[in-house]
């Protein structure tokens, strides 16, 4: 296990930031150890833990205070397993025993609006799902802070917006309320190793004043992941960027999402 700032930067990046010196406190420690856990014990959350972590959540910032989010938190085996199916028969939703969706949601407002005889135009607009979404995703990162502080480990589920319809049926979503992610929370199986993943260099993501891209960083981070997919035994082919437009083609092919926004969320 990393015990300075220097390791933990290390295994995040592949190199050495020997420049950051600064001393490590357990919040950074808890930022840079992060990582994607997909196997959990069969182990039960103490009491409190879920409120705790919406305590944080809540703490995050919010645009012009409109708390445009709201969670769903499922333990309940048989749900657990429906919505795996919906999200690629991802194992680690049953296993976790906390699973937690993200919603945007401008229902809530909208009916305390309508209730006061309040205007209502343009809560179904671009801006205001923009806003939602982006508040869903602090809140949310909060939470995940807070759990894994505690020692929980968690991952994200993007796939549930494959099925977003099916998802929101599932969950009884009304209209104005659309499920951004899937969280899985829990106990790490400590008998799966899992790595650090290397991110993106500085170079490639930090831009001073103006946006100056630096491809040289960009293929060097593609022999980076080579090496860690390597390492991880990870069933992945070809360089990081392959990975990538794999994902993305996969992704292009579905249609539904932007039906159900115009159907359900953002109204012409």
């Amino acid at each position: 296990m990393p015990h300075t700032l220097s390791d933990l930067l290390s295994e995040r990046y592949g190199k050495n930031l020997a420049h950051l010196d600064f001393e490590l406190n357990s919040t950074l420690e808890t930022l840079l150890s992060h990582k994607s856990i997909r196997h959990y014990l069969d182990k039960p959350l103490p009491d409190g833990a879920l409120e705790l972590m919406i305590a944080a959540a809540q703490s995050a910032a919010s645009s012009s205070n409109l708390q445009l989010w709201s969670v769903v938190a499922i333990t309940n085996a048989e749900r657990k397993q429906r919505l795996s199916e919906l999200a690629n028969n991802q194992s680690q939703i049953t296993q976790a025993p906390l699973f937690l969706v993200w919603l945007a949601d401008v229902s809530r407002l909208e009916k305390i609006m309508i209730k006061d005889n309040l205007d209502t135009q343009g809560l179904h607009q671009l801006d205001l799902f923009l806003i939602a979404i982006i508040d869903a995703a602090l809140a949310a990162q909060n939470a995940v802070i807070a759990a894994e502080a505690q020692g929980y480990g968690t991952v994200y589920i993007g796939a549930l917006r494959n099925n977003v319809a099916r998802v929101s049926a599932e969950l009884q979503l009304p209209n104005g309320v659309f499920p951004v992610f899937g969280l899985c929370v829990g106990y790490p199986n400590p008998e799966k190793k899992i790595g650090v993943k290397p991110r993106l260099s500085q170079e490639s993501v930090l831009h001073k004043e103006v946006y100056q891209p630096n491809e040289l960083a960009i293929d060097a981070y593609n022999d980076v992941m080579t090496t860690f997919y390597q390492q991880q035994k990870m069933n992945v082919e070809g360089t990081w960027a392959k990975h990538c437009s794999d994902r993305i083609q996969a992704r292009a092919t579905h249609s539904e999402l932007q039906i159900f926004l115009e159907n359900k969320f953002c109204k012409k």
